[in-house]
C-alpha cells in the first residue's frame, strides 16, 4: 500500500463522503481493514523508520539506555528517518491518545528517553551534521552525539561548548543548559544555539530563533523537552584554538588542601580556563589505586605558552602523584572521561549549585570522598562564572547565572546488588549540600526521583514565564516524560 498522511489515510477508509458515499463506506474489505489493523501497523505504513514493538527481536536493543539502571518497557519504539517522520509520529500519538517520550542520544541519567507504555520517538537515526565554514556555524541534527559532531567541525577547525563526555546526545545537553570545558570562554551550549526547528505537540514544525517565536527560542534554552521535539540545532561556531588541559591527581592527605587550592585558583581564573575537580577512587595500576583520591582537571583554550603559564600552579601544587596535563587536542579532551562514562553502567545522581565555595562545604565534599561506595563514584565540583554568569539570569530558561560552581554526586557501579548502597550514598551527601546550594540544580544531572518542588526551584526565576509559554506550544501536557513544566 503506498504511505499516506495519517489525516487522509484515516478519511479514506473511514468517509463515504470522500469518494462518492455509500459505494466506499459499504466496502466489506476497507471495513474490515480499518477494524483490524492494529495501531502500530498502521503506523508502519505512514513513517519510513522502523516501528519496534515487544513482540519484534530488536525490541530489547532498541530500549537501551546509557544508563543501565533504566529497564522500562515502552509500548513501542518509533525510529524516525526525519522530521517527516517526527511530525507523524506526533500526529498518530496524539490521536491515539498514545502517551510519548523523545529520546535523542539516550544519555539522560534519568533515563527520560524511555516511559513504560508510552510510544518513544527515537532520533537516534537522524545524526547528520552539516557545518558552514563560511558562516561558523553548524546544524546538527536531534539523535547527534558530540563524538559526531566534533567530527564535523573540527574538520575545519572550529568548535564550541559541547559537554565533558563525547558519547552524549547534542540534544539533550543542549536543552538543559550545556556545562562543557569551553563554558566560561564562549558560554553555555544554549549561548551557542542559534535557532532549532521543533515539532510540536499538534503537529506542526517550527523555527525558533531570535526574530521568529522568539519565546519558544528563549524556552529551549534550558526548559528541557518541555516544549517539542527539536529535530535539528543550528549553532555557532568558533576557531579551534591551542589547547593545554588534562587531569592531575593527587593523594587522599591532600584533599582537603586541595580543595582550597582550587577554590582560591578558581577565584580569579580568565575567561580562557575552565577548570574542574573532586574526589574519586584512584584508578587501577597507579600509585592511588583504590584511595580517595582528589583530582582537578583543565582546559586553556587560546595561546599555547599562555597556557601553560596559566595552569602551571595546579602543576605545582602538591605537587600531584599523575600529572597527565600539557598541550593536548581538543578531540582527545573531549574524549578524556568517556572511559569513566561506558554505557551500561549503572548511575545515580544528585547537583546543587553554589554561589560560594566555603569551607563548610569543602568538609561536606571531603565527608562524601570519606564515605563513597567504590570504584566509579565521584565528587564533581564544576567551575562556572566567565562567560556563563554573564548572560542575564531572564535572557534564557538558563536561569542560574549567579552560580560559582554545581557541585554533583556522582555515583556509577556495575553490579545491581550495589544499587541500595550506591543511591543511599548520593542522596544523602547530595542532600547534606544543600544546605549550602542555592536550592536549585543542575537539569542534565536530576535523576528520575526529583520532586516537581525541586525542579520548580531551578527555574524558580523564569518559571512563570516557562508555564505560559508551554501553554502555548503543549496546553495538554503531551510532552510530560521529562522534568516536567505542567501547564
Amino acid at each position: 500500500m503506498k504511505k499516506q498522511s495519517l489525516v487522509s489515510r484515516r478519511q479514506i477508509l473511514s468517509s463515504g463522503a470522500v469518494l462518492g458515499g455509500a459505494a466506499l463506506a459499504g466496502s466489506p474489505s476497507l471495513l474490515f481493514a480499518q477494524s483490524t489493523m492494529a495501531p502500530m501497523d498502521e503506523l508502519r505504513e505512514v513513517i519510513r523508520g522502523a516501528v519496534i514493538t515487544p513482540a519484534d527481536t530488536g525490541y530489547d536493543g532498541a530500549r537501551q539506555l546509557w544508563n543501565g539502571m533504566i529497564d522500562k518497557r515502552p509500548l513501542a519504539v518509533a525510529q524516525c528517518t526525519g522530521t517527516a517522520d517526527v511530525m507523524d509520529v506526533v500526529n498518530f500519538a496524539r490521536e491515539h491518545k498514545i502517551p510519548v517520550s523523545v529520546r535523542g542520544g539516550g544519555h539522560n541519567v534519568a533515563g527520560k528517553a524511555l516511559r513504560d507504555g508510552a510510544l518513544t520517538i527515537d532520533l537516534s537515526r537522524m545524526r547528520a551534521v552539516r557545518v558552514d565554514p563560511e558562516s561558523k556555524t553548524a546544524r546538527a541534527q536531534g539523535g547527534a552525539s558530540w563524538a559526531e559532531f566534533d567530527h564535523e567541525t573540527l574538520a575545519f577547525n572550529l568548535n564550541t561548548t559541547g559537554g565533558t563526555v563525547s558519547t552524549t546526545g547534542v540534544g539533550g545537553l543542549t536543552l538543559g543548559g550545556g556545562l562543557g570545558w569551553l563554558m566560561r570562554k564562549h558560554g553555555l551550549t544554549i549561548d551557542n544555539l542559534l535557532s532549532a526547528d521543533v515539532v510540536t505537540a499538534d503537529g506542526r514544525l517550527l523555527k525558533a530563533n531570535a526574530t521568529e517565536n522568539p519565546d519558544l527560542y528563549w524556552a529551549l534554552r534550558g526548559g528541557g523537552g518541555n516544549f517539542g521535539v527539536v529535530t535539528s540545532f543550528e549553532f555557532r561556531l568558533h576557531d579551534l584554538e591551542p589547547i593545554v588541559g588534562g587531569i592531575a591527581m593527587y593523594p587522599e592527605n591532600k584533599v582537603r588542601e586541595m580543595l582550597h587550592f582550587f577554590r582560591d585558583f578558581t577565584s580569579d581564573a580568565p575567561d580562557s580556563v575552565t577548570t574542574m575537580a573532586g574526589i574519586f577512587a584512584g584508578p587501577p595500576d597507579t600509585p592511588i589505586e583504590g584511595q580517595s583520591a582528589g583530582w582537578i582537571a583543565v582546559c586553556h583554550s587560546g595561546p599555547a605558552a599562555e597556557g601553560e603559564r596559566l595552569v602551571r600552579p595546579i602543576k605545582e601544587f602538591g605537587p600531584p602523584t599523575i600529572d597527565a596535563i600539557g598541550p593536548m587536542e581538543y578531540r582527545a579532551l573531549q574524549t578524556m572521561f568517556d572511559a569513566g562514562a561506558a554505557p551500561g553502567g549503572r548511575n545515580y545522581w544528585r547537583s546543587n549549585f553554589m554561589q560560594e565555595l566555603g569551607d563548610d562545604a569543602i568538609e561536606a565534599i571531603i565527608e562524601s570522598g570519606r564515605t563513597m561506595p567504590k570504584p566509579g563514584t565521584m565528587v564533581l565540583i564544576e567551575h562556572l562564572e566567565g562567560a556563563v554568569g554573564r548572560v542575564g539570569a531572564h535572557d534564557t530558561a538558563f536561569s542560574n547565572r549567579s552560580a560559582k560552581y554545581d557541585v554533583s554526586i556522582l555515583a556509577g557501579w556495575r553490579d545491581a546488588a550495589d544499587d541500595q548502597e550506591n543511591i543511599a550514598w548520593t542522596r544523602s551527601n547530595g542532600d547534606a549540600l544543600t544546605k549550602f546550594a542555592t536550592g536549585a540544580g543542575y537539569v542534565n544531572y536530576m535523576t528520575d526521583d526529583e520532586s516537581a518542588a525541586r525542579v520548580r526551584a531551578t527555574y524558580e526565576a523564569n518559571f512563570q514565564r516557562l508555564v505560559e509559554i508551554k501553554q502555548k506550544y503543549d496546553p495538554t501536557n503531551f510532552f510530560s516524560g521529562n522534568q516536567n513544566i505542567a501547564p
